[in-house]
């Protein structure tokens, strides 16, 4: 990093994300600008940079706009080293130009899985990043997150237009988690056995966190958690943002026992002493219940992760997979409104001429940015149709794959940890599986085609080989997303070949 070169950093949570661009940051000569999706998490790294004794400012929509003059006239004259920027904000032609202004020597993206729609928090402004580093003379580029998987990875390399970067992706491990699946048939019962389950962890040691699919049901698992004398917390979307910085805080200040949340709660809690995560709800995807169960045990002390499961429940994930991505509809409207404004790009222009949200106007314009000079508006809108189309039959996959971890008969952590392409060498021995004894693989496990290889399926095309585990091989497909091969099967059909 300190020699110039772009760098993707992969690492899971308390590993020291932050000390990296700090680090590369105090190295390289010049300000630093940070680009961060959360007002909470900016908040949180000026204060710890100003307690260490290094300048640094946040300058987003909460700070006082004489607060964000003197910020910004601090970095032009070289007297700050950090600026911290919401990633909506640089849509504003004033805070282009004062970032242009500062020539920053730096850019770091944080959570840069945000601008991957194959992510579990697409933020569409984070698109346009790339063209905002073009903007400031192409300084290197620091992009970091706790999850991406390979397809993920790809995705914030093409649109970030990272430069021959270094990708460092390690440490996916969290040992101390013990990882369980809880299997039902009856809906009642998987309710009552997660009751039960954080009655009985509930003002023993630590806090926990419950995440659940939607609003209503966050608030029924409160209520019934309350008349069981727990204290527990909603979080969600609906709340207002009042109540739920009084939910956070609480949660910092272990005044409530456990937290039921959608997939709003989460993104930089900053919180040690999580002993469980568990999900009465399946994720929509491996990248989101990484992320998610990652918050418990950052103090390195056991915790436990634990699934309540009925295999129905996958089936509102997967009706959510079938959407996603910007609609031919859109793009066909924003194509005509910039043609109508004689090719203006500009966001708000094109909201409102077109009725659609900031966001489906920023995703619509990278997928016209992606096609070729002169392409009409319908040609456009096929285009989008078929990347549609495309993206829904991966999002299924991704959805399947919560399903073979769930359903694995064995070492669940190799599941989990193969589909980020992280072998497993041998089974964890703090999973249920291991416990019950239901995981030999780790002995003479044929490896045909190594974890991270490329291959060819005679249908599906080329794919990366993302782990092989008790005669099962994933593979993540260019075309079609994940999928899971018996060995038997594809050695015997001779279905794969090294690409």
């Amino acid at each position: 990093m300190a020699g110039g070169r772009d760098t993707l950093a992969v690492l899971p949570t308390g590993a020291g994300k932050s000390a990296i661009y700090q680090l590369a940051a105090l190295i390289i000569p010049g300000p630093t600008v940070v680009v961060s999706p959360l007002i909470a998490l900016q908040r949180d790294q000026v204060s710890a940079l100003l307690a260490s004794g290094v300048d640094a400012a946040e300058a987003n929509s909460h700070v006082k706009a004489a607060d964000r003059r003197h910020a910004f006239d601090d970095l032009i004259a070289g007297d700050l080293e950090f600026l911290f920027l919401a990633p909506e904000q640089l849509a504003n032609p004033d805070v282009l130009a004062q970032t242009v202004a500062a020539r920053p020597s730096l850019l770091v993206v944080d959570e840069a899985h945000c601008i991957s729609s194959w992510g579990h928090d697409f933020r569409p402004d984070y698109l346009r990043l790339a063209e905002f580093a073009d903007a400031l003379g192409r300084p290197p580029i620091l992009a970091l997150t706790a999850t991406a998987a390979p397809p993920v990875r790809a995705e914030i390399i093409d649109r970030l237009g990272l430069r021959d970067p270094l990708v460092v992706a390690r440490g996916f491990d969290r040992p101390n988690i013990s990882l369980a699946v809880g299997r039902f048939t009856d809906p009642d019962a998987k309710r009552r056995a997660l009751l039960d389950r954080v009655a009985e962890r509930a003002g023993r040691d630590g806090t926990g966190i419950v995440y659940v699919a939607t609003r209503r049901t966050a608030e029924e698992v409160v209520a019934a958690l309350v008349d069981r004398g727990v204290r527990a917390a909603a979080y969600h979307a609906g709340l207002p943002a009042a109540r739920r910085r009084q939910v956070e805080a609480a949660f910092a200040g272990d005044d409530v026992d456990v937290v039921v949340a959608t997939t709003a709660f989460g993104m930089g809690i900053d919180k040690a002493d999580v002993r469980y995560v568990f999900h009465h709800d399946v994720a929509d995807s491996l990248d989101s219940y990484y992320q998610e169960i990652g918050r418990a045990g950052r103090d390195a002390q056991p915790a436990e992760a634990v699934l309540f499961y009925r295999p129905e429940d996958l089936g509102l994930r997967r009706f959510f997979a079938g959407g996603g991505g910007v609609s031919a509809d859109d793009v066909r409207a924003v194509a005509e409104a910039m043609e109508e404004l004689n090719g203006e790009p500009a966001v708000d222009r094109l909201a409102e001429r077109t009725g659609l949200s900031r966001g489906r106007v920023t995703a619509a314009l990278t997928l016209l940015d992606d096609g070729e000079p002169g392409e009409a508006p319908e040609e456009a809108a096929e285009r989008a149709g078929e990347e549609r189309e495309a993206r829904a039959k991966v999002q299924q996959s991704r959805v399947e794959m919560v399903r073979t971890y769930a359903e694995a008969r064995g070492c669940r952590r190799k599941v989990l940890l193969g589909y980020f392409g992280e072998p497993l060498d041998q089974p964890c021995g703090n999973c249920d599986r291991c416990a019950a004894g239901g995981d030999t693989s780790g002995d003479g496990e044929r490896v045909p085609f190594p974890v991270d290889s490329r291959v060819r399926h005679q249908i599906w095309g080329g794919g990366q080989v993302m782990g092989v585990d008790g005669g099962t091989l994933t593979v993540f497909f260019d075309s079609v997303g994940y999928k899971t091969l018996a060995l038997d099967l594809v050695e015997a059909g001779d279905l794969l070949s090294p690409e």
